[in-house]
């Protein structure tokens, strides 16, 4: 059991749980949850009716469960609130962009042919901060400069630190008054307008090169895409995204011979490059023009080498379980009368969340929800997307899980078989609430072999 210091209410519970006569069945629902942190609970019923005759087949209700209540996991994809159910978020994500890379989940193996590139998309700079640069395998300074200059504000612009990579520095801006923090904000905000434009850039050059129009690209040429987000530690988002260029209607065909590796590396270029994303004028403030930045990365992926299949998988799908607590935010909304100064954040986050609750309260700026989402510091697109042709989805695959599970109960004796179509499914549930007492934690941390967040201990 996870050492840490409990009140005697929290023992008394622990020992009311342990000697409840239906401990056994309420371990099983934990086990069953997969060490979820915060489990739904649900309370209803579910019954099996024959469809000719209207009889009652079986029946499941919730009644006759610990509490009342039936406990299923949070299924959340963010690792800082439940580790467990973002794991299983993981893996899903991993086999469905490596399924587009070479093969499987109803995409055929010929989709290892593919031109197909692992492309990074930047941020433009918005001012120096702290970071750590490494060559050959030496750490460097952090912003060693000679003759440095001095900022308007009275700082000198430079560091020689070498930051170790825990460093809570890293990321904060060398000058917090020079630092562009509304650029930074509206960034985050216009980026997934930023990649629509990009996506439709492509397409528009991939129709020039083969001497189409875009309407009949279609009919020769399919691109697909996979893409995640990721913050940062300045706060803002870059997008890591697999290219794939297929024939008409998706990886069963293969695309004309004009469209290789090479042509599709110009496409992105170029489309990096071209599309922008225009900040109306407010207040005493003109326009803005938003574009990525200049650093951009584009490699082949092959079956081995250093970018093999399963390293960009493996790259994409860690980063679809993670938000901005990194850059060192909250992982909740914040609200416009929230004191910031109390949550211990680092002083560029806040900053930044600041901006947010600023800019939000301009009303030319309404449509960027800014306030709703100042915790995500102005990104309010999703993390992780593809095409709809790029390989099977996280729908189809969680179908397959809840099948085998099934299958699993009717082998079992849990659930009867029936035949799908002479059988009436008549189900009734309701939302009874989410989560542990402490007690309870506790008992589900040593089942599962979890930690109990926030005791000694919890590393989380």
């Amino acid at each position: 059991m996870p050492a840490c210091t409990t009140s005697p209410h929290v023992l008394a519970g622990v020992i009311a749980r342990l000697n409840a006569p239906d401990y056994d069945r309420w371990a099983a629902q934990i086990r069953a949850a997969g060490g979820c942190r915060q489990p739904i609970h649900l309370r209803g019923k579910v019954e099996y009716h024959d469809r000719a005759t209207g009889r009652l087949l079986h029946r499941y209700t919730t009644r006759h469960e610990p509490d009342g209540v039936l406990r299923l996991p949070c299924k959340t994809r963010r690792a800082s609130r439940c580790p467990a159910c973002a794991e299983i978020y993981r893996a899903d994500t991993y086999h469905l962009i490596r399924a587009g890379l070479i093969g499987g989940k109803g995409v055929p193996e010929s989709v290892t042919a593919h031109p197909t590139l692992f492309i990074t998309l930047t941020a433009p700079s918005f001012g120096t901060v702290h970071s750590r640069c490494e060559k050959n395998g030496k750490v460097l300074p952090c912003h060693a400069r000679r003759n440095a200059e001095t900022c308007p504000h009275g700082r000198v612009m430079s560091c020689t630190v070498k930051h170790r990579p825990d460093d809570p520095h890293l990321g904060e801006s060398l000058c917090p008054d020079c630092y562009d923090y509304t650029g930074s904000v509206l960034f985050n905000a216009l980026a997934p307008l930023l990649w629509k434009r990009f996506a439709d850039s492509l397409r528009r050059r991939l129709a020039k090169l083969g001497g189409l129009t875009l309407k009949d690209l279609r009919e020769h040429l399919t691109l697909s895409f996979a893409k995640v987000a990721e913050y940062q530690r300045r706060g803002v988002v870059h997008f890591h995204a697999v290219i794939r260029l297929d024939g008409p209607g998706g990886p069963a065909a293969s695309p004309p011979s004009w469209a290789t590796t090479d042509v599709l590396t110009q496409v992105v270029q170029y489309a990096a490059k071209a599309v922008t994303a225009t900040v109306p004028a407010y207040d005493d403030q003109p326009e803005r023009v938003l574009r990525w930045g200049e650093q951009l990365d584009t490699r082949p992926i092959t079956l081995d080498g250093d970018l093999t299949d399963q390293a960009v998988a493996g790259y994409i799908a860690k980063y679809a379980t993670k938000a901005a607590e990194c850059v060192g935010t909250l992982d909740r909304r914040i609200s416009p009368l929230d004191n910031l100064d109390a949550y211990n954040l680092r002083e560029h986050p806040k900053r930044l969340i600041a901006e947010c609750l600023r800019l939000g309260a301009i009303g030319d700026l309404a449509d960027l929800r800014l306030v709703n989402w100042a915790h995500m510091l102005g990104f309010r697109g999703h993390f992780s997307t593809r095409s709809r042709r790029y390989s099977t989805t996280l729908g189809e695959l969680r179908a397959a899980r809840e099948n085998h599970a099934r299958d699993h109960e009717i082998t079992t004796g849990r659930l009867p078989l029936f035949e799908e179509d002479t059988v009436l499914v008549v189900s009734e549930w309701t939302y009874a609430g989410k989560g542990y007492s402490v007690g309870d934690q506790i008992i589900a941390a040593a089942i599962t072999g979890t930690r109990v967040p926030g005791m000694a201990g919890d590393t989380r």
